[in-house]
């Protein structure tokens, strides 16, 4: 093989020629007469590698050419143990230089692109913020991230302020680092979003605005997603309409309770789902509000759900149950026939179960109790017109026409002067009825009226003290005219 390094003396390379000649040519005496004939021989490839440093065999393998090898070699030759000349130890002003900058670099933290670090403010100017990042290292806050900062944000970088920067280059222009305070507090918000999404925990926003598909939800600086299938049915409940304005629209600013489902960072992803986080958030509030409530409170819900029993309304986070016979002084027979789902209602809290953590709450008890009107205005033996609105074993149901939230009993032995087997015998559903009230109970809420005694001549006198006051009146009013 031919070398093509011209550094090589003659006799070197006809040292390798030989070699080659030697290694290729067919071997025909025995290894006795091989060993004699050798001594004084040129050393093989193999032989060379053998005894080479182990730095110089793994030089050979990465260049892969024989006379890389033999430039090594050659170089290393007799004199690889010596120590070098004086002169060789001095560097010119180039590697001064690069081996000052190193030294430099040795001394500063390795700070790598990416990492957020806390350091305080050391210097502001309209250009740029310097940020003391320890150890000596300033790092720089360039200028076109200022120009986008509010300005509460700004008044923040106070000098000897702490704040997180995030590392865009560890050696600017000017060999400093430079850092970007709003990539560094989303990178927080987005480690965060990470934790919440392993631990599950319930975090707590506002809904900052919509699309199509759903809710807009602030995770600190990182907008998340909360999906239409994803949003609570409450909420679901109050959307409707045909735009997104008018399904979303008005919850923009609401308090939203989210748990984090699905992180992508790759495609800026972070879908948001409130109906996992409902459970939780609603016995959380549910907690707390039990806590503040009080008997007697007054307070602003929406009709969240309808039972045959009553109706439940949120209060901000809890709910609590106004019974059928809470919703109305009137008679109703369901809660739809006064309340719908969605609907905004006044109520005061009656009860308070704090074991059970249940709250009764009533709204008939806001309004005027026409009992107080009652015992006013009407007096036993006195006759009423009432229309009969129910019919039972026992008797039958009449509201009074003058004050239709007073429904009063017809016992069945009060509606003839024989005997009844059933109400219906005698009325019916819509009759509408002169009647005589023989007993009122003011503390248990009930009024006894009697068909039978209307023509009883036990109350015949009251009945012409009824006639004359009536004229009395009819006539005082003829005077007014």
């Amino acid at each position: 093989m031919e070398s093509n390094n011209p550094n090589l003396g003659d006799d070197v390379k006809e040292e390798i020629m030989d070699e080659n000649i030697t290694t290729d040519t067919e071997q025909t005496t025995t290894p006795v007469q091989e060993a004699a004939e050798q001594p004084v021989a040129a050393p093989t490839q193999a032989e060379l590698v053998e005894d080479a440093e182990p730095q110089v065999e793994a030089e050979l393998a990465e260049a892969a050419a024989m006379v890389e090898f033999v430039d090594e070699f050659v170089d290393a030759d007799e004199d690889v143990l010596a120590e070098p000349e004086a002169d060789e130890l001095e560097p010119d002003e180039d590697e001064d230089e690069a081996e000052a900058d190193e030294l430099a670099d040795a001394e500063q933290p390795r700070f790598r692109k990416g990492d957020v670090v806390d350091g305080i403010v050391n210097e502001t100017s309209p250009t740029e913020v310097m940020i003391d990042l320890g150890e000596g290292v300033i790092g720089v806050v360039a200028s076109r991230e200022l120009e986008r900062m509010d300005r509460e944000a700004l008044e923040a970088l106070e000098v000897g302020n702490t704040v997180s920067a995030y590392i865009l280059k560890v050696r600017g222009a000017d060999k400093r680092p430079v850092l970007s305070l709003a990539r560094a507090e989303e990178e927080n918000n987005w480690r965060m979003a990470e934790e919440y999404h392993d631990t599950k925990q319930v975090y707590f926003s506002k809904v900052a605005g919509y699309n199509k598909g759903g809710l807009i939800v602030r995770f600190g600086k990182v907008r998340g997603f909360v999906p239409a299938s994803q949003v609570s049915r409450e909420r679901q409940s109050r959307a409707s309409g045909g735009s997104p304005e008018e399904r979303w629209g008005h919850m923009v600013s609401d308090d939203i309770a989210v748990k984090v489902v699905e992180i992508d960072r790759a495609r800026n992803r972070l879908i948001l789902s409130e109906r996992a986080a409902a459970r939780e958030w609603r016995e959380r509030q549910k907690s707390r509000l039990i806590e503040e409530l009080e008997q007697g409170d007054v307070r602003t819900g929406s009709v969240i759900s309808v039972a045959d029993f009553g109706a439940f309304v949120d209060l901000g986070g809890a709910d609590g149950l106004v019974h059928l016979t809470e919703i109305s002084w009137q008679h109703i027979t369901h809660p739809r026939d006064v309340l719908e789902v969605g609907q905004e209602v006044q109520v005061v809290v009656i009860n308070i179960d704090r074991d059970r953590k249940r709250i009764g709450l009533s709204m008939k008890r806001l309004e005027n109790d026409p009992w107080t009107e009652i015992l006013k205005n009407y007096e036993v033996g006195q006759l009423v017109q009432a229309n009969v609105t129910k019919l039972t074993k026992f008797g039958a149901f009449a509201r009074l026409v003058d004050s239709p939230e007073i429904e009063g009993l017809i016992h069945i032995s009060e509606l003839a002067d024989y005997r009844v087997s059933h109400p219906k015998e005698v009325v019916l559903v819509g009759d509408v009825l002169t009647l005589r009230i023989v007993k009122i109970n003011p503390d248990q809420r009930r009024l006894g009226l009697s068909l039978r005694q209307v023509d009883s001549a036990r109350y015949m006198d009251q009945d012409w003290q009824a006639i004359y006051d009536e004229i009395d009146e009819d006539l005082d009013v003829s005077d007014d005219e």
